[in-house]
C-alpha cells in the first residue's frame, strides 16, 4: 500500500491426523499443561477440537500491518511468530509456539540492528483460567545486534514477563531501558526477567560458527556447585557450512543445545518463558542436552535433506507435586532439591529422530513442491508418565505442498 505501508493476512483451516506420538502430545497433555476450553493442543498451531474419531480441527489466523518510514526504521503490528537466532533452535526466541499478537520496532543503522518486541500472550492451562478466560501474559524483548568486525557479530538480549494480575508496566514499553531493573523494582513476584548474549563468527564466506547463552538466574556464590538449582541457564553452539567441500548447494549444519533444570520456569508458574502452552525458546523446554545434524542438497528443481536429532531430557513423574525442572510451566517452588541438580534428572528419556525428505519444485514463488518423506522416532522413557510413553514411530508421507511456515515434530 504505497511506499511505506504493507499488509498481509493469512487464514488456515485445517483438519488433520498425525503420527501416534503427535496425537499423544495433542490429546494427552499432562494435567499441569492441559489447555482449557479445547480438546487438545496442536504443536505450533494452538488449541484444537476433535474431528471425527482420530483427528483434529484447528483454525489459525495470521497477519500484520507494517510501516517503514525510512530505510533505518520499521514498525510492525500483527498476529504471528518471530524468531531470533542463527541456529535451527533458539533459546532467545523461537517460532515453536502458536501465533500471538505482537508489536515490533526495528532500527537498522550502520553496524547496529536494534529490535524491540512486545508480545501479548496467553497461558492456556486450565489452572490459570480467570473469569472463564485464559490468563493473559505480556512479554517484552530487547535485542541489539552489533557487527564488531566484518566477520564477528555480537548480540545482547533481555526479556521480561508479566501476568494479567500485575498488568504490563509502562516501563516495559520503554525501548531503551533495561527490563531487569524494572522487574527488580516491581518486586520478586511481579515478573520474570532473562538476559542473554549471542555471537557469530564467519570463518570464511562458506563457514560460520554461532552460539547463544541465556541466563535465567545464576548463583555467583555457587560457581563451584553447578548442581545448585539457582544456576539456571542455557547454551547453544553450532556451525554452518555452505557449498560444503566445494560442492555447490550442499549445506551442512551441526548444533549442540543444553538447558539446565528449572531454566525458563518461575515460582509463579504463569511467569514462565512460554506462550500458548509451549516454550518461547527451545521446543524441549529445559533439563536436557541435544545434538542436531542437518544436511541439504539442491540440484536444479530437485532437492533433498536429512536431519538427525539425538538427546536426553528429564521429565516429571506422575507425582506432579515434585518438579524435576524439565517442565517450564511447573513452579520451581516444588523442586526436588536445592542442590544436586543434574541434566536429565527425574524421569529421563532418550530421544532419537531421523527425517529424510526429497522434493521437486513446481513453483518457486511459494515453494510449491512435490515431496516424499520418511520419519523415524525412538522415545525411550524410564517410566510411563502423564502424557508420555515409550514408543517407536515410523511416519511415511508424500504429496504436494507449499512451505508456508516452520513446523517442528522432533520432540
Amino acid at each position: 500500500m504505497g511506499d511505506k505501508f504493507s499488509y498481509s493476512a493469512t487464514i488456515y483451516e485445517s483438519q488433520a491426523r498425525f503420527a501416534g506420538f503427535v496425537n499423544e502430545f495433542i490429546s494427552n497433555r499432562s494435567l499441569v499443561n492441559r489447555p482449557a476450553f479445547s480438546e487438545g493442543l496442536v504443536p505450533g498451531r494452538g488449541k484444537a477440537k476433535g474431528f471425527k474419531e482420530d483427528a483434529f480441527d484447528y483454525p489459525v489466523a495470521e497477519g500484520y500491518l507494517s510501516y517503514t518510514p525510512n530505510k533505518f526504521l520499521q514498525f510492525q503490528f500483527g498476529h504471528g511468530k518471530n524468531f531470533i537466532g542463527d541456529g535451527y533452535r533458539s533459546f532467545i526466541l523461537s517460532d515453536v509456539a502458536a501465533p500471538s499478537l505482537y508489536l515490533k520496532a526495528s532500527v537498522d543503522f550502520w553496524k547496529f540492528k536494534y529490535t524491540n518486541l512486545w508480545i501479548w500472550g496467553n497461558d492456556l492451562r486450565s489452572r490459570t483460567v480467570i473469569n472463564n478466560e485464559h490468563a493473559r501474559k505480556y512479554i517484552a524483548i530487547h535485542y541489539l545486534s552489533i557487527n564488531i568486525t566484518e566477520r564477528f557479530n555480537l548480540g545482547l538480549f533481555e526479556a521480561a514477563i508479566s501476568s494479567s494480575e500485575t498488568g504490563i508496566d509502562a516501563g516495559f514499553l520503554n525501548p531503551v531501558m533495561f527490563y531487569r531493573s524494572v522487574e527488580f523494582n516491581r518486586g520478586e513476584d511481579a515478573g520474570n526477567a532473562l538476559v542473554g548474549i549471542t555471537a557469530k563468527y564467519k570463518l570464511s564466506d562458506q563457514a560460520s560458527l554461532y552460539s547463544q547463552l541465556v541466563i535465567d538466574e545464576f548463583s555467583v556464590g555457587n560457581l563451584t556447585n553447578l548442581g545448585d538449582w539457582r544456576n539456571k541457564f542455557s547454551l547453544q553452539f553450532g556451525a554452518k557450512y555452505f557449498d560444503a567441500f566445494n560442492v555447490e548447494n550442499l549445506f551442512i549444519q551441526g548444533e549442540f543445545n543444553y538447558a539446565r533444570p528449572y531454566t525458563f520456569a518461575h515460582k509463579t508458574s504463569v511467569l514462565n518463558y512460554g506462550n500458548n502452552n509451549q516454550a518461547l525458546g527451545h521446543l524441549w523446554g529445559a533439563n536436557f542436552w541435544e545434538l542436531v545434524g542437518i544436511a541439504r542438497y539442491k540440484k536444479d528443481r530437485w532437492s533433498g535433506s536429512a536431519k538427525v536429532v539425538f538427546g536426553k531430557k528429564g521429565f516429571d513423574f506422575i507425582d506432579e507435586s515434585i518438579s524435576y525442572g524439565g517442565n517450564i510451566f511447573q513452579s520451581y517452588e516444588d523442586r526436588q532439591g536445592d542442590t544436586g541438580n543434574a541434566i536429565a534428572q527425574g524421569n529421563a528419556a532418550t530421544i532419537f529422530t531421523i527425517n529424510l525428505q526429497g522434493d521437486y519444485l513446481l513453483n518457486p514463488s511459494n515453494n510449491l513442491s512435490l515431496f516424499a518423506g520418511f520419519n523415524y522416532r525412538n522415545f525411550s522413557l524410564e517410566a510411563t508418565t502423564n502424557g508420555f510413553s515409550t514408543s517407536n514411530n515410523i511416519w511415511v508421507s508424500a504429496g504436494i505442498r507449499a512451505d508456508l511456515f516452520n513446523w517442528y515434530f522432533d520432540f
